[in-house]
């Protein structure tokens, strides 16, 4: 005598022989495509924000960018004083802080020793990756249209009240900026350890920045290999046909190729 139960099976499996004896493997369920996008977005976005690191990141951009369009205020010149000029003023600080952002974003898994969880829930990790580089520029957009704000209340109260931001240099200013929170991304995922990509960030591209304007042989090639130094057009709004080619250039240098290398570790390493 048998009895039939009703059951759903939730997996699928392919036979395996090996041994002698068949086993199965699990393979993917129909019609589950796993934790949508959208969820592991908003779950980066909410790790930017939920530790301590995190928000005295938001503290220290916040405080670094109210005191400097103070001191300019107080002691630069009148003439200087226009929404383009406090602008320039304002994201300063962000280009240098922004890719840190970016770097706690990206080591956030192996400085904190969640990287099993994270995978466990979602293994595929290149949209993690993707989803991290997504909600530091999402968060960097935040930030910029705050010092937007400041800079625009800081021209009508005591600024000269010109209004001389032109559309190229507006975008400018974004691309710039999203630039250098992607590079803090691509070191994050290159050294996969917090403080090492935060020095490594900060000193190697000014290093050979130096070098480049020090040693008359390596003068053309910074040029076209110094990331600050190829952005300059683009904060300014002046961007030309050859310098267009030179941001290509050094953010091929400076970002996509640390992102690539970076990606492929993340994707390939081992998590303990």
């Amino acid at each position: 005598m048998s009895t039939d139960t009703d059951t759903t099976d939730t997996t699928t499996s392919a036979p395996v022989v090996g041994g002698g004896a068949a086993s199965t493997v699990p393979t993917a369920l129909a019609g589950r495509p796993g934790v949508p996008f959208g969820r592991t977005l908003q779950a980066e976005l909410r790790k930017m924000v939920d530790t301590r690191a995190g928000l005295w990141m938001i503290i220290v951009m916040t405080g670094l960018a109210a005191i400097i369009l103070a001191a300019f205020v107080i002691w630069g010149s009148a003439e200087d004083a226009t929404f383009n000029g406090l602008l320039e003023v304002a994201t300063l600080p962000l280009a240098m802080v922004l890719p840190i952002l970016g770097i706690m974003a990206a080591t956030a898994e192996w400085s904190q020793r969640t990287g099993l969880v994270t995978f466990t829930l979602e293994p595929r990790r290149g949209r993690i990756v993707v989803a991290k580089a997504l909600a530091s520029m999402l968060f960097a957009l935040v930030v910029l249209v705050a010092a937007v704000a400041a800079s625009a209340l800081v021209n009508v109260v005591a600024g000269t009240g010109t209004w001389d931001l032109s559309a190229a240099a507006a975008g400018g200013i974004v691309l710039a900026l999203m630039l250098y929170v992607l590079q803090g991304v691509a070191f994050g995922l290159l050294f996969l350890n917090t403080p090492i990509a935060i020095v490594a960030v900060l000193v190697l591209p000014s290093v050979w920045g130096i070098a480049t304007q020090l040693v008359g042989s390596l003068e053309e090639i910074g040029q076209w290999l110094n990331l600050d130094r190829v952005t300059v057009p683009l904060f300014a709004g002046e961007m030309a046909g050859k310098d267009w080619a030179q941001l290509a250039t050094g953010v091929a240098a400076w970002v996509l190729l640390p992102l690539a290398i970076g990606t492929y570790r993340v994707l390939n390493r081992e998590v303990k």
